[in-house]
């Protein structure tokens, strides 16, 4: 399990940005999942990563 999210590093893995299609990174830090093509930020809510675009922060 990721420290601060509790989300498990396979699903992480498996994650891939709404918008673009691609891999996310993760930010340990704010426990947020990051799109750099997109400039999003995907908050982790109670260890449930929150995919919508709506609640995506832009970077």
């Amino acid at each position: 399990m990721s420290e601060k999210s509790g989300v498990s590093e396979s699903l992480l893995e498996m994650l891939i940005c709404p918008v673009t299609g691609e891999n996310l990174e993760y930010d340990k830090e704010k426990g947020e999942l990051i799109s750099k093509k997109a400039k999003l930020a995907f908050p982790i809510r109670d260890g449930i990563p929150v995919m919508l675009v709506e609640e995506a922060r832009k970077l």
